[in-house]
């Protein structure tokens, strides 16, 4: 049997990504994805780039302008996954980049705009995804003054879980089987002091609709990453037709508390790109060197230095982030770069390359998408090295989600299938 999967606020897709890895490891499991929902055009474009391959556009050869824009226009898309695209910035969209937009969206079963998702619209699945936006939650926020977080009448990005919360409603009141699993990805801020009230309320909901809880707070850096970035994971299991050893089970699984305890640990070698002798890693190392100026000076002296020259330090990243050239960051190089013009930093950030692959990417993804960069006008494309540098800082790192699934597909298989053995895992 396959393994449905619905990914939501689905991003590039580091979901799919770990259970292509896992298939890797495990050619017996059988899983499928079965719809996403993600309406910033740069990261449904990607996910589709590096999950689907190159596009075939043929299938859209007869459509004209008039007819994309027609079916484009009427979907809520975002080029910013912020704010809503003004129908006028999609008109002036290059007729490849409508049909490249169309693609990705028909080849993902993308349904673009949570608010507009019903359960009547999804497939039925063995496990929904949910990684909504965390700009309400993060420390930033804080520092904006903005407290809003996951409130459930805050209408901010963040407040988008209760979208969830509809879907599956609708798929209570209306009989529908639900996901047998769910699982939530969110900044440590989720269950703090600030936020833990409606964290809860968020938990007493899921109890109603049929699921018992897991959550777990995972470092990164413990899952062969050289990267501290410590998110809550929270794995939904619907008991509500398990029987009571099943569940007993289910709970001791989960509970273990070695379940997650990882130690897998890396250094920087394998993640950065040192060897400048490579014209495209010199290339990428050279755009990512910024002017020297007294702003540039303190994130200096405050950052952690990842590698000098071409020898990499002994020690593990920091957050990435959305942007790199910031205070903080998730470190720096002291690049060594001889030939550059004046008024350079005597130091680099991370390039948009190492970000994806401390995100638990692998090179030829990243290569993919600057290999199948849309070009929008003469001087823009659509996967700028600002945007790769935000899709790879708003994603979820690969590896910890492969040791979650396997875990889930154990569940599944030797507790709640037993007679099946679907995924072999």
């Amino acid at each position: 049997m396959t393994f449905n999967i619905i990914e939501t606020f689905s991003g590039i897709g580091s979901q799919a990504k770990a259970f292509a890895k896992l298939k890797n490891k495990f050619p017996k499991l059988d899983y499928n994805v079965v719809a996403t929902v993600e309406w910033e055009v740069g990261a449904m474009y990607s996910y589709d780039i590096i999950h689907q391959g190159p596009q075939n556009l043929k299938r859209y050869s007869n459509w004209s302008k008039d007819d994309l824009l027609d079916n484009l226009i009427q979907l809520n898309l975002s080029f910013d996954g912020k704010n809503s695209m003004a129908k006028n910035s999609i008109k002036r969209l290059p007729l490849h980049a409508l049909k490249a937009i169309k693609c990705s969206i028909d080849n993902n079963n993308n349904l673009i705009d949570i608010s507009n998702v019903h359960a009547e619209d999804l497939p039925t699945a063995d496990l929904l995804t949910y990684s909504f936006p965390c700009q309400d939650l993060s420390i930033s926020s804080y520092w904006h003054r903005n407290f809003s977080g996951i409130d459930k009448d805050a209408q901010n990005r963040s407040g988008l879980l209760w979208e969830i919360e509809r879907i599956l409603a609708e798929y209570h009141i209306s009989g529908k089987q639900k996901p047998r699993f769910l699982l939530m990805e969110n900044v440590s801020a989720i269950h703090s002091p600030m936020h833990i009230q409606n964290f809860n309320l968020w938990l007493k909901e899921l109890e109603e609709f049929g699921y018992i809880n897991f959550q777990f707070d995972l470092n990164s850096s413990n899952f062969g990453v050289p990267q501290t970035r410590v998110r809550t994971f929270m794995i939904s299991v619907l008991a509500e037709d398990l029987t009571q050893l099943q569940l007993e089970n289910i709970s001791s699984h989960f509970n273990n508390p070695n379940i997650f305890k990882m130690n897998k640990k890396t250094n920087l070698n394998s993640f950065l790109r040192l060897d400048y002798s490579n014209l495209i890693y010199r290339k990428e190392a050279i755009q990512s060197i910024p002017n020297k100026t007294p702003s540039r000076d303190k994130i200096r002296a405050d950052s952690i230095v990842l590698a000098t020259g071409e020898k990499p330090e002994n020690i593990v990243a920091r957050t990435i982030t959305t942007k790199q050239d910031r205070n903080p960051n998730a470190g720096i190089i002291i690049h060594e770069i001889a030939d550059i013009e004046s008024g350079k930093s005597e130091y680099r950030n991370l390039t948009s390359r190492e970000a994806f692959l401390l995100m638990g990417f692998e090179e030829e993804d990243y290569q993919a998408l600057i290999d199948n960069n849309l070009q929008l006008t003469k001087s823009r494309t659509l996967l700028s090295n600002a945007k790769l540098l935000k899709l790879a800082g708003n994603s979820i790192v690969v590896n910890i989600l492969e040791e979650i699934f396997r875990e889930i597909l154990y569940v599944n298989d030797t507790i709640i299938k037993p007679h099946s053995k679907q995924n072999a895992i």
